[in-house]
């Protein structure tokens, strides 16, 4: 399977296992081409939660592992598309389904909070 095939996948979701694209391939395919897969990109050989932390130093980890990925512009790309809500997608934080610089954690007031009266 080419790189850019992986790429499409990435761009059409990216969540499930990788699809063979060969007709005549079987469960033990699928296996084997995931093995191969995961020791290439990080998400798939690191703990999944890594990406969707509310900690800013896990959310940095997972951006800094992003950034090793050979798939980390189409992952982006996709992710852009799809609006995605939340998480580490292309080595970016989404929140809200925009690109943020940083994460902010949970319980912190607001940035741009109106002054007390």
């Amino acid at each position: 399977m080419r790189l850019t095939t992986l790429l499409d996948t990435v761009n059409q979701g990216g969540s499930g296992q990788w699809p063979v694209t060969d007709s005549t391939s079987t469960t033990d395919d699928h296996q084997t081409f995931d093995q191969l897969v995961a020791d290439f990109i990080p998400c798939r050989s690191n703990d999944p939660e890594l990406w969707f932390a509310e900690r800013t130093a896990e959310v940095e980890q997972a951006k800094a592992l992003c950034r090793e990925c050979p798939l980390m512009e189409g992952c982006l790309a996709g992710a852009i598309d799809r609006a995605e809500p939340w998480g580490v997608w292309g080595g970016e934080v989404f929140v809200g389904g925009v690109v943020v610089a940083t994460k902010r954690g949970r319980g912190r007031p607001r940035k741009n909070a109106a002054p007390a009266a």
